[in-house]
């Protein structure tokens, strides 16, 4: 099973990029990110039409997860819990057909400026989601979690990692409560494939990013050990970031025998 997860930048921004990576690609299952769109605004229809059953968590105009996939999700939930009052759309969950699959669609929050109350937010959203992830490996069932974490794990995960010392995505307590997640028994998957630097998952707009390859890894699978032993092939599809009006970041996949 072909998966994967991509930070659209607004679905109808994309649209004829997520359109394009779909026919192109065809994934059997993905989870997007930053599809700014209410739910009843989203374009249904270009998803649908492909085949796809889709189940979307929207906010207006920021924010905002999907899953799209061949087989029927089913026990949908949509929003991290442990926090009624948090509004921001940043995580779908559901399971996958009757694979037993259980995958989790996440967009984790930037946490900019840091310090401060943003990078407050992202730490108190990692730690709920190291409960929630937590209580789901429970289950010991095949698990993934994709997305754009905003989180650079490692130095070799940026061509330039001195540039983002401060930034709340490199800071050391944002790469410390990733690995607490991590240590719940969870596998980076592309790391399992590709251990080397110069993987990256996001080019900045900004200062021919992307042509000088000056990029960072914030895009992630992570797999429970029941997954794991399933994973046949991890990458990062560089090519939709060179398309016209792309997403700054690009698709990264995960190849399951399920």
């Amino acid at each position: 099973m072909k998966i994967a997860s991509f930070n659209i930048n607004g679905v109808k921004a994309r649209a004829e990029v997520l359109g394009r990576w779909l026919d192109e690609a065809a994934p059997d299952l993905a989870v997007l990110q930053e599809i700014k769109s209410q739910d009843d605004g989203f374009p249904r229809n270009l998803i649908e039409s492909r085949g796809y059953h889709l189940e979307t968590h929207g906010q207006k105009g920021f924010n905002g997860v999907a899953i799209l996939s061949k087989l029927p999700l089913g026990d949908v939930v949509r929003g991290l819990p442990g926090d009624d009052g948090d509004e921001q759309a940043r995580w779908i969950e559901a399971d996958v057909g009757d694979t037993g699959l259980r995958v989790c669609g996440l967009y984790l929050p930037n946490g900019n400026p840091a310090p401060g109350p943003k990078f407050d937010y992202k730490l108190a959203w990692m730690a709920r989601m190291e409960a929630r992830v937590r209580s789901l490996m429970a289950r010991e069932r095949p698990l993934i979690l994709g997305g754009d974490y905003n989180v650079i794990p490692q130095p070799d995960d940026a061509a330039r990692p001195d540039a983002w010392r401060e930034d709340a995505l490199f800071r050391p307590e944002s790469r410390a409560a990733l690995r607490r997640i991590e240590a719940l028994g969870f596998y980076d998957a592309v790391r399992l494939r590709h251990p080397g630097p110069g993987i990256y998952s996001f080019w900045d707009y900004q200062a021919n990013a992307w042509l000088r390859n000056d990029g960072i890894r914030i895009d992630h699978w992570l797999l429970s050990p029941q997954a794991a032993d399933r994973l046949t092939d991890a990458w990062v599809e560089t090519g939709p970031r060179g398309w016209d009006k792309p997403s700054d970041h690009t698709p990264v996949w995960i190849d399951l025998a399920l």
